[in-house]
């Protein structure tokens, strides 16, 4: 990995903030920011580079040597910005989303909708095999986020296959690690072990995203490395398929009981067709924004 300075590293710090904000909403993936932001297959290298023959020499040669081949400082920097992002916009981000439904999903759609021409530029080929990926991959994303969520879970099992599953959501662009969870039933349980400062769950499903990230990174970096262009074709279809959950008009079509909480089942719709203000002219002025910055960041990355 090429050495850097400290502005290099703080830059970044600034790009994991960003995935760190991508991964609080359900439907939007980390992993899309860092593909736009030029960090993506580092980011999976350095995943990789948590193994065996990385802490043998640690072992025999040395912290700095050890260090240096764990790109230990770009996963801190990534990492921490992530974390730094989670903590300080997480109330912001929920208010938003309260007070200001329609224009933060605007936001999002139009940065999606931008990552989707980001990714797919890098696509160098196609064939109707590249077409047909394409479209089956957009299916699917698509219908994962038609499903319904499933009641809240607590078996620690299931809470670490749950962790495992939604750490490669993470890293995979398209597909949202916190959307996963909400299907999978467990996203309300782990909100609750955080804020309850539950250990027991916490590292349950931190060693369930360990195992997780450890193993799907490794797929992700040997598809790179050996069928490029068939991978960018479809982690382009899961980003497209992923916009029906951040489109802003939804209408409920009925609810689900869990417990006492009671949550809807929604369905995307016309702006025009929405039971109230769709506030079409803020919507597009949202989703500009979001648009442009993923341009903006796209611009950044190619000049460092």
């Amino acid at each position: 990995m090429a050495n850097r300075n400290f502005l290099q590293y703080f830059i970044i710090t600034l790009k994991g903030m960003a995935m760190g904000v991508a991964e609080l909403v359900p439907g939007v993936s980390g992993g899309t920011i860092a593909f736009v932001a030029g960090i993506y297959e580092e980011f999976i290298a350095s995943i990789n580079n948590v193994n065996l023959t990385t802490f043998k020499v640690l072992k025999k040669e040395g912290f700095q040597p050890f260090w240096k081949a764990l790109n230990g400082n770009f996963l801190v920097a990534l990492f921490g910005g992530m974390l730094m992002s989670i903590v300080l916009f997480s109330s912001l981000i929920k208010w938003l989303f309260e007070f200001h439904t329609i224009a933060i999903w605007s936001f999002f759609f139009g940065l999606v909708l931008a990552s989707i021409l980001i990714v797919g530029k890098e696509i160098k080929k196609w064939t109707p095999i590249s077409i047909i990926l394409l479209i089956v991959s957009a299916a699917a994303a698509y219908f994962i986020t038609t499903l319904p969520p499933s009641a809240n879970s607590e078996s620690l099992p299931y809470l670490f296959m749950s962790g495992a599953i939604a750490i490669c959501a993470m890293i995979l662009p398209g597909i949202s690690g916190a959307f996963i969870l909400v299907l999978l039933g467990s996203y309300q349980t782990v909100l609750e072990a955080v804020h309850e400062r539950d250990f027991k769950i916490i590292i349950t499903v931190g060693l369930g995203c360990l195992v997780g990230i450890l193993s799907f990174a490794r797929l992700l970096k040997w598809m790179f490395n050996n069928h490029k262009n068939i991978t960018l074709v479809v982690l382009t279809g899961f980003i497209a398929g992923s916009l029906n959950k951040i489109w802003p008009w939804k209408e409920t079509i009925g609810t689900l009981k869990f417990g006492d909480k009671i949550k809807p089942i929604e369905e995307s719709i016309l702006p025009f067709a929405y039971d109230g203000d769709p506030q079409l002219t803020y919507a597009i002025i949202a989703a500009i924004i979001g648009f442009s910055l993923i341009f903006i960041l796209e611009k950044v990355a190619s000049k460092e």
